[in-house]
């Protein structure tokens, strides 16, 4: 018997899940049994998140960390709120000490890239303003995952050896703490391996019994800023003792009837509600139609187009967001959309690695959560001791001054991750979202309209076949897609590339409020659960 092959050799079917007290749906089972432990504890749906949240870094430190960043969206006693987690470049770092120092661009790995990591800061605020459980019994199933060790999934296992092969071509003395970390046998740990990440096990445990306070200007952030200065970062403790998460007002798009919300700018989620809005003036009857798919795929250039030229830190735009969600910027470039494939303005293909999750409790209280390190684990850069790996956010930077998303000290990039949330005549529907770097507002879309526009049920909307459009007109496509559509988009101008595998297309997770039921869904292109009660 082969209990390891990653392959699948049927289509796996999944149905959505249904609940009354409580749902919380991740892309890890041990995380979203964590988040349920809390409901059943008594907290409410923040605790519950929390708990998830804090277990994802242990749990599939592959595609997030101690280190990163966190965007929510909060429906909390009937009011909506929105949290920016994510940190800024450090005081010390410029363009032009880049270029001193022999770069020609941003690196992606090592210390240049590292901003200050917002998810801790994020979690203390979260559980301060909402959290009914103290944040030490919260992380405590997390701490207890990082001591005692888990069994590694599959598809963990593939991430983690991916990762180990990238930073395995940096011969410099500052990636060592990463495999001594992660990698201590001098591999990445296979399929069914038991992993511990004792200092990772300490160091939450420390977080949580300062409400992250030992991070920003306490023993954590001596070492964080010990490790940069010894390895020529720009990272400072200063940087870390002024952060602070900003509460910001989600902002939003009518589409056919339903309000679709996401957080504001340095954060792409604007770019799923620019698309939107320009499709929203087209009528769709059939979701397997070539005109639907091609649409869609302009829409979501035209808005990246915009996005990628204008979004940066909310103090640096030139821009503001509601002449970008103005309904004139939406006809100015629907009327660009024809039966040919755009060339749109340059921009580059990423990938990214980052965890979504969603939460609901009992009494209507709801929580949309991502948190990332960006490229996988990020940086490659582990502060030696404390299983803290470090994110690279500051790769999303511009390198050209002139840029508005320019790398600039103090400022906050351009930022890839987006928590979403749709309602419906002022009531809440509920949280969903789709992570995966700069696929993250194209999943967006294909999901709103597969709920919306197709009336698919939460799963279905997560397992129907994605396309991504990766710059120009290139654009990737599931193989799972109709022939006909394939051809019928290459026919339109369209250069197509169907991938062998279904990786690259995000992964997702749904709850809604039904009345009274809780639906949740998750997808089967991750190791995702819905635990419910």
């Amino acid at each position: 018997m082969n209990f390891h092959d990653i392959g699948q050799a049927y289509p796996s079917f999944r149905y959505p899940a249904y609940g009354r007290r409580g749902m919380v749906a991740t892309s890890n089972r041990f995380a979203a049994m964590a988040g349920m432990d809390m409901l059943k504890r008594g907290g409410n749906a923040v605790d519950a998140a929390l708990a998830a949240a804090a277990c994802l870094t242990v749990c599939e430190p592959t595609s997030n960390g101690i280190g990163g960043d966190l965007f929510a969206i909060v429906h909390f006693e009937g009011e909506l709120y929105g949290l920016n987690a994510s940190g800024p470049s450090p005081e010390l770092i410029s363009i032009d000490r880049l270029k001193q120092a022999g770069h020609k661009e941003i690196p992606r790995y090592g210390l240049a890239p590292v901003n200050v990591p917002g998810a801790p800061a994020g979690w203390a605020a979260l559980s301060k303003r909402f959290g009914r459980l103290p944040l030490t019994d919260v992380f405590a199933p997390a701490v207890n995952y990082a001591a005692e060790g888990y069994a590694v999934s599959n598809l963990l296992s593939r991430g983690w050896q991916r990762a180990a092969q990238v930073y395995s071509r940096y011969k410099g003395e500052e990636f060592k703490p990463w495999f001594d970390t992660f990698a201590p046998g001098g591999r990445a740990p296979m399929p069914g391996e038991i992993v511990r990440l004792p200092h990772h096990a300490e160091t939450l445990a420390l977080i949580a019994a300062t409400g992250a306070e030992a991070f920003y200007s306490g023993e954590l952030s001596e070492k964080i800023d010990a490790f940069s200065r010894q390895h020529g970062g720009y990272l400072r403790g200063e940087d870390l003792s002024r952060f602070d998460v900003e509460w910001v007002d989600p902002i939003s798009v009518d589409y056919r009837g339903y309000e679709v919300w996401e957080i504001p700018p340095n954060g792409q989620g604007i770019v799923a509600l620019m698309a939107l809005n320009i499709l929203k003036g087209f009528d769709f009857t059939e979701k397997n139609d070539v005109v639907t798919y091609h649409r869609q795929i302009e829409a979501i250039k035209l808005a990246f187009e915009d996005a990628q030229r204008y979004v940066t830190d909310p103090k640096k735009m030139k821009v503001t967001v509601e002449e970008l969600l103005s309904d004139d910027w939406a006809a100015e470039r629907r009327r660009r959309i024809g039966e040919r494939a755009l060339e749109p303005l340059p921009s580059r293909e990423q990938d990214g690695g980052t965890v979504y999750l969603a939460a609901a409790d009992g009494e209507g209280n709801m929580v949309s959560l991502i948190q990332s390190n960006y490229n996988g684990f990020g940086s490659g850069m582990v502060v030696p001791g404390t299983g803290i790996a470090l994110h690279n956010r500051g790769h999303n930077f511009s390198f050209d001054p002139e840029h508005d998303n320019c790398l600039e000290p103090n400022k906050r990039p351009y930022h890839t991750i987006i928590p979403g949330f749709l309602s419906k005549d002022g009531q809440p529907v509920g949280p969903f979202g789709v992570m995966g770097g700069f696929m993250q507002p194209q999943g967006h879309v294909q999901v709103v309209m597969n709920l919306v526009d197709f009336a698919h049920n939460p799963q279905a909307a997560l397992d129907a076949p994605r396309w991504q459009w990766m710059r120009g007109r290139k654009v990737n496509l599931e193989n799972t897609l109709p022939a006909e559509i394939i051809n019928g988009l290459v026919k339109r101008g369209h250069e197509v590339t169907v991938t062998k595998e279904n990786v690259g297309y995000g992964r997702g997770q749904i709850v809604f409020r039904d009345r009274d039921v809780l639906v949740g869904a998750t997808e089967p292109r991750i190791d995702g659960a819905v635990v419910v009660w």
